[in-house]
């Protein structure tokens, strides 16, 4: 028979339950908050002591108003966190399986791409996928099989926020380690985000290209040209690591190409020294470099590569 206790303990678990159900967008989130302050850290074993053995019961009225109510942005940060909070639990295979089972990856994926949904809750979305993809080989290869590298890189991309793309950054970098089925699937996604617009996205792309590099052994044949362009960049920060990967790739089979090309970017082509010396003649007295500096830029970062 049950104790008198763990009776007492059960009604409380249900009163709570049912506290949530019952509960307007307000009071949730003021159960959230309530929920993460005091439960941030505990292992599954103490979540379970919590909730009288029946921290599931929670965890999916969690999964499930999110998959309800992420579109709308309701209490979303709020929601990633306490989930968050069962899925980094120590022992916590259980919860993750929970997770995954009622499309959790693919939600997460799909919050990542919309844009009227908050940053901070993007990057707790990321963070969540760390955590998965952090689980091992089987997760890694389920957030990639859910078409993850794509969303991910080009959220990546489209970031506004520095420390937000750093996580997304470790997020790559662990799916580029112990996934031999997709690492290649992450090193060409990283290859494809080169050519975008964030400096940000191509630093921290450049650098994550340098480990997959020396995991995967081999090259894609885009990198030297992709590489190359990047050399042009005003960002010295993206520069240098542009650098480095040269430094790196001239061990590998693309090593002629990427002399031959690096040579090239020492040669004016005469498409750009036609402008400029139409530019002088046209004034002599004010030479407007402006538009030739990118070519002057990838000039001297090719002088550098080579040196």
């Amino acid at each position: 028979m049950t104790s008198i206790k763990e009776q007492a303990a059960i009604s409380r678990l249900l009163s709570f339950l049912q506290e949530w159900d019952n509960a307007g967008k307000v009071a949730r989130s003021h159960i959230l908050d309530k929920f993460i302050e005091t439960n941030r850290g505990k292992t599954a074993p103490e979540l379970e002591q919590e909730f009288s053995q029946g921290a599931s019961l929670f965890l999916v009225r969690l999964t499930t108003s999110l998959r309800i109510t992420y579109v709308t942005d309701s209490c979303l940060e709020k929601l990633l966190r306490s989930i968050g909070i069962f899925l980094s639990a120590v022992s916590s295979n259980r919860y993750l399986i929970e997770f995954l089972e009622v499309g959790g990856v693919l939600t997460l994926l799909e919050i990542l791409g919309l844009e009227k949904i908050k940053e901070e809750a993007k990057k707790e979305s990321i963070k969540l996928l760390q955590v998965i993809a952090n689980s091992g080989r089987t997760y890694k290869e389920l957030i990639c099989e859910s078409y993850g590298v794509r969303s991910i890189a080009e959220f990546l991309a489209k970031s506004k926020s520095e420390e937000t793309q750093e996580e997304v950054q470790v997020l790559l970098d662990s799916l580029v380690h112990g996934n031999p089925k997709y690492q290649n699937q992450v090193y060409k996604g990283l290859i494809a985000l080169l050519p975008c617009e964030s400096p940000k996205a191509q630093q921290l792309s450049l650098q994550t290209i340098r480990t997959a590099q020396s995991i995967i052994g081999t090259t894609h044949p885009s990198i030297v040209d992709c590489v190359l362009k990047v050399l042009g960049t005003m960002h010295l920060e993206v520069q240098y690591e542009a650098i480095e990967l040269i430094k790196d790739l001239v061990g590998y089979d693309v090593r002629q190409a990427l002399l031959k090309g690096l040579v090239a970017l020492l040669i004016p082509s005469v498409k750009e020294t036609s402008k400029l010396q139409a530019k002088i003649l046209s004034d002599p007295s004010v030479l407007q470099l402006a538009p030739s500096l990118p070519m002057f830029l990838q000039q001297a970062a090719a002088a550098k590569a080579i040196g």
